[in-house]
Protein backbone atom coordinates (compact mmCIF):
# COMPACT_ATOMS: atom_id res chain seq x y z
CA UNK A 1 0.00 0.00 0.00
CA UNK A 2 2.79 2.32 0.83
CA UNK A 3 4.41 1.71 -2.61
CA UNK A 4 0.64 2.70 -4.35
CA UNK A 5 0.62 5.50 -2.38
CA UNK A 6 4.05 7.23 -1.59
CA UNK A 7 8.11 5.82 -2.72
CA UNK A 8 11.09 5.86 -1.28
CA UNK A 9 13.28 8.65 -2.65
CA UNK A 10 16.04 11.06 -1.15
CA UNK A 11 16.02 15.20 -0.53
CA UNK A 12 18.24 17.90 -0.90
CA UNK A 13 20.42 16.63 2.20
CA UNK A 14 20.62 12.92 0.99
CA UNK A 15 18.13 11.75 3.73
CA UNK A 16 15.67 9.02 2.94
CA UNK A 17 12.35 9.99 2.53
CA UNK A 18 9.01 9.24 0.88
CA UNK A 19 7.67 11.02 -2.26
CA UNK A 20 4.18 10.78 -2.55
CA UNK A 21 2.67 9.49 -5.95
CA UNK A 22 0.04 10.65 -8.54
CA UNK A 23 -2.18 8.22 -6.92
CA UNK A 24 -1.28 9.14 -3.48
CA UNK A 25 -2.11 13.00 -4.34
CA UNK A 26 -5.28 12.47 -5.70
CA UNK A 27 -6.33 10.68 -3.02
CA UNK A 28 -5.65 13.67 -0.27
CA UNK A 29 -7.07 16.05 -3.08
CA UNK A 30 -10.62 14.18 -2.66
CA UNK A 31 -10.02 14.36 1.40
CA UNK A 32 -9.67 17.77 1.41
CA UNK A 33 -12.66 17.94 -0.49
CA UNK A 34 -14.53 15.48 1.70
CA UNK A 35 -13.09 17.46 5.23
CA UNK A 36 -14.29 20.41 4.09
CA UNK A 37 -17.91 19.55 3.57
CA UNK A 38 -17.61 17.73 6.90
CA UNK A 39 -17.08 20.49 8.36
CA UNK A 40 -19.73 22.07 6.93
CA UNK A 41 -22.09 19.49 7.61
CA UNK A 42 -21.18 19.39 11.48
CA UNK A 43 -22.06 22.77 11.87
CA UNK A 44 -25.16 22.06 10.35
CA UNK A 45 -26.07 19.09 12.71
CA UNK A 46 -24.57 21.36 15.92
CA UNK A 47 -27.08 23.89 15.17
CA UNK A 48 -29.86 21.23 13.98
CA UNK A 49 -30.01 22.10 10.55
CA UNK A 50 -31.45 19.84 7.69
CA UNK A 51 -29.21 21.05 5.09
CA UNK A 52 -25.47 22.25 4.42
CA UNK A 53 -25.48 26.35 4.30
CA UNK A 54 -23.66 27.29 0.98
CA UNK A 55 -22.79 30.46 2.57
CA UNK A 56 -20.77 28.38 5.19
CA UNK A 57 -19.17 26.52 2.31
CA UNK A 58 -18.35 29.65 0.26
CA UNK A 59 -17.10 31.40 3.29
CA UNK A 60 -15.03 28.23 4.72
CA UNK A 61 -13.04 27.74 0.72
CA UNK A 62 -12.60 31.07 0.39
CA UNK A 63 -10.54 31.44 4.02
CA UNK A 64 -8.91 28.52 3.39
CA UNK A 65 -8.25 29.81 -0.62
CA UNK A 66 -6.44 33.50 1.03
CA UNK A 67 -4.69 31.56 3.26
CA UNK A 68 -2.87 29.46 0.75
CA UNK A 69 -2.29 32.13 -1.25
CA UNK A 70 -1.08 34.58 1.69
CA UNK A 71 1.23 31.64 2.76
CA UNK A 72 3.25 31.39 -0.58
CA UNK A 73 4.08 35.15 0.04
CA UNK A 74 6.94 34.67 2.90
CA UNK A 75 8.25 37.75 4.72
CA UNK A 76 11.11 35.17 6.03
CA UNK A 77 11.67 31.45 4.71
CA UNK A 78 13.34 29.02 7.81
CA UNK A 79 16.03 27.02 6.26
CA UNK A 80 14.56 23.85 7.79
CA UNK A 81 10.82 24.48 6.71
CA UNK A 82 8.26 27.15 8.78
CA UNK A 83 8.14 30.53 8.15
CA UNK A 84 6.99 33.81 8.23
CA UNK A 85 3.95 34.75 5.88
CA UNK A 86 1.11 37.69 5.15
CA UNK A 87 -0.78 36.33 7.83
CA UNK A 88 -1.76 32.91 6.60
CA UNK A 89 -2.65 31.28 9.71
CA UNK A 90 -5.15 34.24 10.73
CA UNK A 91 -6.93 33.03 7.81
CA UNK A 92 -7.94 29.43 9.43
CA UNK A 93 -8.10 30.57 13.13
CA UNK A 94 -11.40 32.84 11.22
CA UNK A 95 -13.13 29.73 10.34
CA UNK A 96 -13.02 28.55 13.64
CA UNK A 97 -13.99 32.40 15.05
CA UNK A 98 -16.73 32.00 12.70
CA UNK A 99 -18.26 28.74 13.00
CA UNK A 100 -16.50 27.29 16.13
CA UNK A 101 -14.33 24.64 17.31
CA UNK A 102 -15.35 21.27 15.18
CA UNK A 103 -15.22 23.11 12.28
CA UNK A 104 -12.65 25.27 12.99
CA UNK A 105 -10.50 21.87 13.38
CA UNK A 106 -11.54 19.77 10.42
CA UNK A 107 -10.95 22.77 8.64
CA UNK A 108 -7.74 23.44 9.59
CA UNK A 109 -7.03 19.92 9.05
CA UNK A 110 -7.88 19.81 5.67
CA UNK A 111 -5.88 22.99 5.12
CA UNK A 112 -2.53 21.13 6.58
CA UNK A 113 -3.15 18.73 3.72
CA UNK A 114 -3.07 21.26 1.31
CA UNK A 115 0.24 22.56 2.64
CA UNK A 116 1.36 19.22 2.26
CA UNK A 117 0.42 18.58 -1.02
CA UNK A 118 2.54 21.75 -2.52
CA UNK A 119 5.91 19.41 -1.71
CA UNK A 120 4.39 15.89 -0.62
CA UNK A 121 7.46 14.24 0.66
CA UNK A 122 7.72 13.21 4.05
CA UNK A 123 9.78 11.43 6.50
CA UNK A 124 7.04 8.92 7.84
CA UNK A 125 3.56 8.28 8.95
CA UNK A 126 3.49 9.81 12.11
CA UNK A 127 6.09 12.79 11.20
CA UNK A 128 3.72 14.05 8.12
CA UNK A 129 0.45 13.37 10.49
CA UNK A 130 2.26 15.52 13.41
CA UNK A 131 3.71 18.45 11.00
CA UNK A 132 0.27 18.77 8.95
CA UNK A 133 -3.73 17.58 10.27
CA UNK A 134 -2.57 18.15 14.05
CA UNK A 135 -0.30 21.55 13.53
CA UNK A 136 -2.82 23.29 11.41
CA UNK A 137 -5.66 21.47 13.03
CA UNK A 138 -4.62 23.45 16.51
CA UNK A 139 -5.40 26.15 14.53
CA UNK A 140 -8.86 25.58 14.77
CA UNK A 141 -8.92 25.88 18.44
CA UNK A 142 -9.78 29.53 17.71
CA UNK A 143 -13.18 28.28 17.59
CA UNK A 144 -13.32 27.88 21.61
CA UNK A 145 -13.52 31.42 21.69
CA UNK A 146 -15.85 32.26 18.79
CA UNK A 147 -18.78 33.85 20.82
CA UNK A 148 -16.29 35.52 23.94
CA UNK A 149 -15.29 39.29 24.06
CA UNK A 150 -11.95 39.50 22.54
CA UNK A 151 -12.58 35.97 20.62
CA UNK A 152 -10.34 37.02 17.67
CA UNK A 153 -7.78 37.80 19.55
CA UNK A 154 -7.42 35.40 22.19
CA UNK A 155 -8.58 32.40 19.75
CA UNK A 156 -5.49 33.19 17.38
CA UNK A 157 -3.08 33.27 20.00
CA UNK A 158 -4.72 29.76 21.54
CA UNK A 159 -4.61 28.43 17.74
CA UNK A 160 -1.02 29.33 17.24
CA UNK A 161 0.18 28.16 20.25
CA UNK A 162 -1.77 24.86 19.23
CA UNK A 163 0.37 25.22 15.96
CA UNK A 164 3.76 25.67 17.92
CA UNK A 165 2.76 22.96 20.06
CA UNK A 166 2.69 20.33 17.35
CA UNK A 167 5.30 22.15 15.86
CA UNK A 168 7.69 21.39 18.95
CA UNK A 169 6.65 18.12 19.21
CA UNK A 170 8.11 17.32 15.60
CA UNK A 171 11.11 18.80 15.94
CA UNK A 172 11.61 17.16 19.48
CA UNK A 173 10.81 13.61 18.06
CA UNK A 174 11.63 13.89 14.55
CA UNK A 175 14.04 16.30 14.09
CA UNK A 176 16.22 16.26 17.12
CA UNK A 177 19.80 16.06 15.36
CA UNK A 178 19.68 19.04 13.71
CA UNK A 179 20.01 20.65 17.35
CA UNK A 180 23.74 19.34 18.07
CA UNK A 181 24.34 22.01 15.14
CA UNK A 182 23.66 24.95 16.91
CA UNK A 183 25.05 23.62 20.23
CA UNK A 184 21.39 23.14 21.69
CA UNK A 185 19.56 20.74 23.18
CA UNK A 186 16.67 18.84 21.16
CA UNK A 187 13.68 20.59 23.41
CA UNK A 188 15.71 24.27 23.30
CA UNK A 189 16.27 23.98 19.52
CA UNK A 190 12.96 22.79 18.53
CA UNK A 191 10.99 25.24 20.15
CA UNK A 192 13.32 28.22 19.94
CA UNK A 193 13.43 26.88 15.88
CA UNK A 194 9.25 26.62 15.90
CA UNK A 195 8.85 29.74 17.29
CA UNK A 196 10.95 32.08 15.92
CA UNK A 197 8.81 32.16 12.81
CA UNK A 198 5.32 31.68 14.71
CA UNK A 199 5.63 34.12 17.17
CA UNK A 200 6.91 36.73 14.72
CA UNK A 201 4.16 36.26 12.16
CA UNK A 202 1.78 35.68 15.16
CA UNK A 203 2.81 39.48 16.67
CA UNK A 204 2.83 41.28 13.53
CA UNK A 205 -0.73 39.60 12.85
CA UNK A 206 -2.16 41.01 16.31
CA UNK A 207 -0.84 44.57 15.65
CA UNK A 208 -2.62 44.46 12.13
CA UNK A 209 -6.01 43.03 13.40
CA UNK A 210 -6.35 45.68 16.24
CA UNK A 211 -5.93 48.18 14.06
CA UNK A 212 -9.45 49.50 14.50
CA UNK A 213 -11.05 49.86 11.09
CA UNK A 214 -9.27 46.18 10.63
CA UNK A 215 -11.07 45.03 13.59
CA UNK A 216 -14.24 46.90 12.43
CA UNK A 217 -13.99 45.24 9.45
CA UNK A 218 -13.55 41.50 10.77
CA UNK A 219 -16.57 42.16 12.33
CA UNK A 220 -18.52 42.91 9.47
CA UNK A 221 -17.53 39.87 7.85
CA UNK A 222 -18.29 37.71 10.58
CA UNK A 223 -21.89 38.63 11.10
CA UNK A 224 -22.05 37.91 7.11
CA UNK A 225 -20.51 34.69 7.54
CA UNK A 226 -23.08 33.79 10.30
CA UNK A 227 -26.42 35.44 9.12
CA UNK A 228 -29.19 33.08 7.26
Amino acid sequence: MKNLWALPTTNDWNENVFKVTPFGFITIIVLIIVLINLANVVHSKDLKENKVSTKRLVFSSAAIAIAFISSTIKIIDMPLGGSVTLLSMFFITLIGYWYGLKTGIITGIAYGLLQFIVDPVFYSIPQLIVDYPLAFGALGLSGLFSNQKYGLHIGYIIGILGRLFFAFLSGLIFFASYASSYNLSAPAYSFLYNASYIFTEGLITIIVISIPSVSKAISHIKKLAISN
